[in-house]
């Protein structure tokens, strides 16, 4: 075997604490999203733009709702206050769970805890702020006239009819007027009858309660049963009714992965020596075999525990429709911005609910906590490991060049997440 012509990581001993650099790293994240927020609450505090209208227009009639089925306050108790208790409590009693080993210090245990934790709120503000920034910019920009814009507006008509409540008996010949016709001395109301467009209750509804959705559902395994990639097999007795008592269902070839004695990566897959070890695995192949038994479906009272955020951003949203303050495609625009902002967030910090069993991603490597360059693998692993000296200096200092499988994604060090938490 030829020379290494570059140093194998080895494994380190776990830092007792997170880097101050780290630390500073998500702090700043944090100070990021609270720009957002800040932004965005200046921007919904701005005077709109006022779009012309027509006065006949039976689309901004509607009365104006002097109480709201979610008002303000109640909809920042449902899409945040609620979200935070609940990601702390499902943090607190259900992390790690049940596959955490015996003898696991609570030091351990307390660390990824707070780990989870962090980063289940780190999401939530991120989808919140983000969904809240877009949405108050869209909707001064667009300066769209709410369905209750005329009540707001008191327009100047004379002879106006008593007790209409949508509309007014006069005829304008299908001509536009500008906001200047409002007689409104609510300068406030008047400005908010102008910002229909997108619902900023339904972006922040379907931003906060669809995120947590995803959280639970990451959490609680709540995802459709699916075949992994790797489980397809062209054997049609995988197919049938009883795979394991087929001829020769017990004696399929078995195997255990191999790890380089230098980095502890897997290399090549073998036979087992040890005949235990060799009769343990044949009995789980031999129980995953069967096409219907690589999944099964979640309960169902998890599936409802999960959606039920989901169903309660759905009242929300459909409440600014029978309270007159937007119109359908506002809604459904406004939701939408919520629910890519939860996605977008939940990925952002979250491992696929498919494949990731429920877990956060770890924290940033220490030298990568602000910057990793162009060339750089993941921000989880340090620079120094993925340092090669290429064949043509290799080439040029009349060494050997390195073996090309070992400079692959194998040579990833086991030691890369170890910062914390573990």
């Amino acid at each position: 075997m030829p020379d290494l012509d570059f140093p194998l990581p080895a494994r380190q001993k776990p830092k007792p604490k997170m880097p101050f650099v780290l630390i500073a790293s998500y702090i700043t994240d944090w100070l990021c999203i609270a720009a957002a927020g800040a932004i965005g609450t200046i921007l919904g505090n701005v005077t709109p733009n006022k779009r012309p209208f027509l006065l006949e227009d039976p689309n901004i009639s509607f009365p104006f709702t002097e109480h709201e089925t979610v008002d303000t306050m109640t909809l920042l108790l449902c899409v945040a206050a609620l979200p935070i208790v609940v990601i702390l409590f499902v943090t607190l009693v259900f992390v790690p769970g049940p596959t955490v080993p015996a003898g696991t210090p609570k030091a351990l245990i307390w660390k990824r805890k707070l780990w989870e934790l962090h980063i289940g709120w780190l999401g939530l503000a991120f989808s919140l702020c983000s969904a809240w920034f877009i949405t108050s910019g869209m909707k001064n920009l667009f300066g769209k006239p709410r369905p209750d814009m005329l009540s707001r507006c008191k327009p100047d008509i004379d002879n106006m009819r008593d007790y209409i409540v949508g509309g007014f008996s006069f005829a304008s010949d299908g001509r536009l007027v500008s906001a200047a016709i409002c007689q409104s001395t609510d300068k406030s109301i008047l400005d908010d009858g102008f910002r229909s467009y997108p619902s900023g209750h339904s972006s922040s509804a379907a931003a906060g309660l669809i995120y947590l959705s995803f959280f639970l559902a990451s959490k609680f395994a709540v995802v459709i049963p699916f075949m992994a990639p790797g489980s397809y097999t062209t054997d049609s007795s995988a197919m049938s009714s009883f795979p394991s008592r087929m001829p020769n269902a017990g004696n399929r070839k078995v195997y255990e992965p191999v790890h380089s004695v230098s980095s502890q990566a897997v290399d090549d897959i073998s036979a087992p020596d040890d005949p235990a070890v060799s009769k343990q695995i044949a009995e789980h192949s031999t129980a995953v075999f069967a096409v219907r038994k690589q999944a099964a479906a979640p309960p169902l009272y998890l599936l409802l525990l999960t959606a039920l955020p989901f169903f309660g951003s759905i009242f929300i949203a459909s409440s600014r429709w029978f309270d007159f303050r937007h119109h359908g495609f506002d809604i459904l625009f406004g939701f939408m911005i919520g629910l890519i902002c939860a996605w977008f967030a939940f990925r952002y910090y979250h491992l696929p609910i498919s494949q990731g069993a429920g877990w956060a991603w770890a924290p940033r490597s220490s030298d990568k906590a602000f910057w990793a360059g162009v060339g750089s693998y993941s921000y989880a692993t340090d620079k120094k490991h993925w340092i090669r000296r290429s064949a043509e200096e290799g080439a040029q200092a009349g060494q050997a060049p390195a073996v090309a499988h070992l400079a692959t994604v194998r040579d990833i060090p086991t030691n890369a997440a170890d910062t914390f938490p573990q």
